[in-house]
C-alpha cells in the first residue's frame, strides 16, 4: 500500500469496508461508506435527534405532533377521530350563487350582474333594461339583447 492512512474504515460491523470518502453520520458522529450512511442502513440509535417528520392531516392539513415512539398513522387516525376541523360542506361551496330576478327564470351566475337603473341581479341574458321588464328611473338607451 502506497498511501495507508488515506479514507477510513466504515463503523457498520458487517461491512467495514475501505472508504477513500468516507461520509459522517451527522446523528450519531460515527463513519460510513456510501452504502450505510443512511439513519436505516446503519440502524442508527440517534436518528430520533434528526430524522423527525410532521405528518400533516390530509383533510384539514394541520400538522399533527408525533411523540417519540409513536405511529404516526396511528396519531393521524386518532386526529380525524377526534380534533380535527375538517368541515366537508366547506369544501362543497356553490359558486354559482346569485339568482336572476326576472320572474320565471331559474338561472344563477357566478358573478352578480348588476342592472345600472333599476339595482337589481340577473343573469346574462336578462342584464340588459329591456330583457327584465326594468321599472327603474330612466329609459333604456337601447335596445340591445
Amino acid at each position: 500500500m502506497e498511501l495507508p492512512w488515506l479514507g477510513e474504515h466504515c463503523s457498520e460491523r458487517t461491512c467495514k469496508q475501505l472508504d477513500f470518502l468516507p461520509l459522517k453520520c451527522n446523528a450519531c458522529g460515527e463513519v460510513f461508506c456510501k452504502d450505510h450512511i443512511r439513519y436505516d442502513d446503519h440502524k442508527c440509535s440517534s436518528a430520533y435527534k434528526k430524522n423527525v417528520q410532521v405528518p400533516v392531516c390530509p383533510l384539514c392539513n394541520t400538522p399533527i405532533p408525533v411523540q417519540k415512539g409513536e405511529i404516526p398513522d396511528i396519531v393521524v387516525g386518532a386526529h380525524i377521530d377526534k380534533d380535527c376541523k375538517y368541515n366537508p360542506a366547506q369544501q362543497k361551496q356553490k359558486i354559482f350563487t346569485n339568482k336572476c330576478l326576472k320572474p320565471g327564470c331559474k338561472r344563477k351566475e357566478m358573478m352578480k350582474v348588476v342592472c345600472e337603473q333599476c339595482g337589481g341581479s340577473f343573469c346574462i341574458k336578462h342584464r340588459h333594461p329591456l330583457d327584465h321588464a326594468c321599472k327603474g328611473s330612466s329609459q333604456p338607451i337601447s335596445k340591445a339583447g
